[in-house]
């Protein structure tokens, strides 16, 4: 049931509307309002606070119908849902719950914001400070590469409070758009280019006391949060990656059976055809990997090399699928008027962003060296 009414909006709403968002590098304001509308950016949330109260998995298989038809919303609900909603759900004192996640479930953004030019793979060497002065926290710096700055309202921000504690200075504050962040640079980007990707700069921003994630005591503990979050947030990034694989693979194939060349459809020809059960075969092969990390973390087992191999696989295999779809509508599949095309340049972002393929090699590397060594 969800499943289907996600298609309905996605192909009613926001296909056609996808080629102008990607021309213009911005998302219609009518989409934000209409994934709010639709209940799409509190799934888990308890209907107590304005959300679907609906599963992990649910989550996931909203992210991959929208990227069916737009990667670019799609990876605006899956950070909204998986990293912004997730951390307040887990980790936020009660008071901050009952403030931000109605508002998150109804009608404003989030944004998560690690990322800075000096730590990307390596993010635990942010340097944005956090100095505690009188019933503020100040914070100064900057972060680079963050999803859906331009059009958030809340942002979950990490900084250290010491940087001499390394990695056990780092803390995540709630800070509030209006509390003076500088909406930065736009990057220009290859792919997802309605999705806003900007720099954030803090100059002397005031955050109160309180609006640290879970209060005082977890002042300095803002490392744990991240590393868990993430892990977490790469089944998502896993599900707009078979959820593109499926939207390329669903735009070309029709076409290789309306082409016709020396008398019979392309898609015909045996080397098409095997070209098409092999990608089909590999996408259905990234799904199960994905549903199966889904349904580790929902029942509350390791799942950590389960969701590194899930995102690591599908990005592998959204670039493949996206990539030989161009090949298959030939001169058609080339041409920005069919889409298809977009799909392989929003392909490109699954490789990189929440991890590397190389940060999900080396973890499952070491989860592998674990057991045999």
């Amino acid at each position: 049931m969800l499943r289907e009414s996600v298609k309905r909006f996605a192909e009613d709403v926001v296909a056609p509307k996808v080629r102008e968002m990607d021309e213009n590098e911005t998302m219609d304001p009518e989409i934000i309002k209409g994934l709010f509308e639709q209940g799409l950016m509190g799934i888990e949330t308890s209907a107590d606070h304005g959300g679907a109260e609906s599963s992990f998995t649910a989550a996931v298989i909203a992210i991959e119908e929208l990227a069916k038809i737009d990667p670019s919303v799609s990876v605006m609900c899956d950070v909204h849902n998986t990293l912004v909603n997730t951390i307040f759900r887990t980790y936020a004192t009660k008071e901050q719950q009952d403030k931000y996640l109605p508002l998150l479930a109804g009608s404003q953004l989030g944004s998560f914001c690690l990322s800075e030019p000096a730590s990307g793979s390596d993010a635990f060497a942010l340097q944005t400070r956090a100095e505690k002065k009188g019933d503020h926290w100040v914070l100064n710096g900057s972060k680079m590469w963050i999803t859906n700055s331009k059009e958030a309202e809340i942002f979950l921000v990490f900084a250290t409070v010491d940087p001499s504690k390394g990695y056990k200075g780092i803390t995540c504050f709630v800070v509030e758009k209006d509390m003076g962040i500088e909406i930065a640079k736009k990057e220009q980007k290859l792919g997802i280019r309605a999705s806003s990707t900007c720099t954030l700069n803090f100059d002397d921003v005031k955050v109160p006391l309180e609006n640290v994630i879970g209060g005082e005591e977890m002042v300095g503990k803002g490392y744990k949060i991240a590393i868990e979050i993430l892990n977490e947030g790469r089944i998502g990034i896993a599900g707009q990656m078979i959820g593109l694989a499926q939207g390329a693979f669903d735009k070309a194939v029709p076409y290789t059976y309306q082409r016709k060349q020396f008398g019979k459809a392309i898609g015909e020809f045996q080397g098409m055809a095997f070209q098409m059960a092999h990608i089909a075969t590999e996408i259905e092969a990234a799904r199960l990997l994905t549903y199966n990390a889904a349904r580790l973390k929902e029942e509350g087992k390791p799942f950590t090399k389960e969701a590194a191999m899930a995102k690591y696989y599908a990005s592998v295999v959204a670039q493949k699928a996206a990539g030989s779809a161009i090949e298959w509508a030939g001169g058609v599949g080339f041409t920005r008027e069919t889409g298809i095309e977009k799909f392989w340049r929003d392909s490109k972002i699954g490789a990189i962003y929440e991890g590397t393929s190389n940060i999900q090699l080396n973890t499952i590397a070491k989860f592998l060296q674990k057991q045999y060594s």
